[in-house]
């Protein structure tokens, strides 16, 4: 994916104001224009310069774009740092209410959220809805917590320039939950106006990443190194779960990849998913004379071609 760089579209410093913003954006639109320009790549030069005026034009979005930086000399392979996302609150529409328009860079960032905004205000309306991804730890999925998470929020300074200021939350975080689920925080989104009513706050769900289990919907998954012995005679192994470690029987003759299942014992439900223990056969290193020897004898007195089915 190319990476775009907003300001050099609209020939901006990256301190621009709005002001200078909108007087380049405005300048470009017309030179760019479909029905006034006639070069070969007007339309997508002029929907290039539309997005980058979306984009330095609101403060939200401006402020994240600027959190990821500059990327290096090969801006065809940018991806967008894990998680860079998370903690920033967005107002106004979440993923889905965007253009259909939109560089795969753009919805890379800001998923299909648009730039579209309520009109002016009524005396009495509710305060915009706000958006934001927390992550969260594996374990407190399983068992529910209680967490203080802080978040971003981008704000004009009355200057041209956005500020990154934090605010934070107590969150009940309940057993069970998904990535990509919502908590809905009530009356913590955008002030209304005439005594209206404030807003809500829409956390959407991110498990951090686990250094052994992955999720797959409520099923959780992990890899579980076995001796070759243990896979080919049986064993009687203790196993590591999120909630405890359990003994768990490897059958004789189990192969490298085969899953053993622990039913209910992945991400709690109704139902709850299970727990996969995907076998992998770690072998021995013949550091020794003993290991040596133990190898020797293998290769001598076992018939075994792991070429087999490649016909060789």
């Amino acid at each position: 994916m190319q990476f775009k760089d907003y300001y050099s579209i609209l020939g901006v410093a990256r301190d621009a104001k709005p002001e200078d913003i909108k007087r380049a954006y405005r300048k470009l639109a017309r030179k760019y224009h479909p029905d006034v320009s006639k070069l070969p790549d007007t339309e997508e030069r002029f929907k290039e310069v539309g997005e980058a005026h979306e984009v330095l034009m609101d403060a939200e979005k401006r402020a994240a774009y600027d959190a990821i930086g500059t990327p290096g000399s090969d801006q065809r392979e940018f991806r967008p740092p894990p998680g860079w996302d998370t903690g920033f609150e967005f107002s106004g529409g979440d993923a889905g209410a965007g253009f259909a328009d939109h560089s795969d860079f753009f919805e890379a960032l800001f998923g299909r959220r648009g730039s579209q905004r309520r009109g002016s205000a009524a005396f009495q309306e509710r305060g915009e809805d706000h958006h934001a991804k927390v992550l969260i730890d594996l374990e407190d999925a399983y068992q529910g917590a209680r967490r203080t998470v802080t978040l971003r929020v981008p704000v004009p300074d009355g200057q041209g320039h956005v500020v990154l200021t934090e605010r934070r939350l107590e969150v009940s975080i309940p057993r069970g939950v998904l990535p990509g689920q919502h908590l809905r925080l009530a009356g913590q989104g955008g002030p209304g106006s005439g005594g209206a009513p404030a807003g809500d706050l829409f956390l959407e769900v991110v498990l951090r990443p686990h250094a052994l289990y992955r999720v797959d919907g409520r099923d959780v998954r992990f890899e579980l190194p076995v001796a070759p012995w243990e896979a080919a005679l049986g064993a009687e192994i203790d196993a590591p779960t999120p909630q405890g470690s359990v003994r768990l029987t490897v059958p004789a003759g189990s192969v490298q990849g085969r899953s053993l299942r622990l039913k209910g014992r992945g991400l709690p439900g109704d139902p709850p998913g299970d727990l996969y223990a995907d076998l992998r056969i770690v072998l021995p290193p013949a550091e020794s004379d003993t290991a040596r020897r133990l190898y020797q004898e293998m290769a001598d007195k076992l018939a075994f071609n792991p070429r087999a089915t490649l016909g060789v």
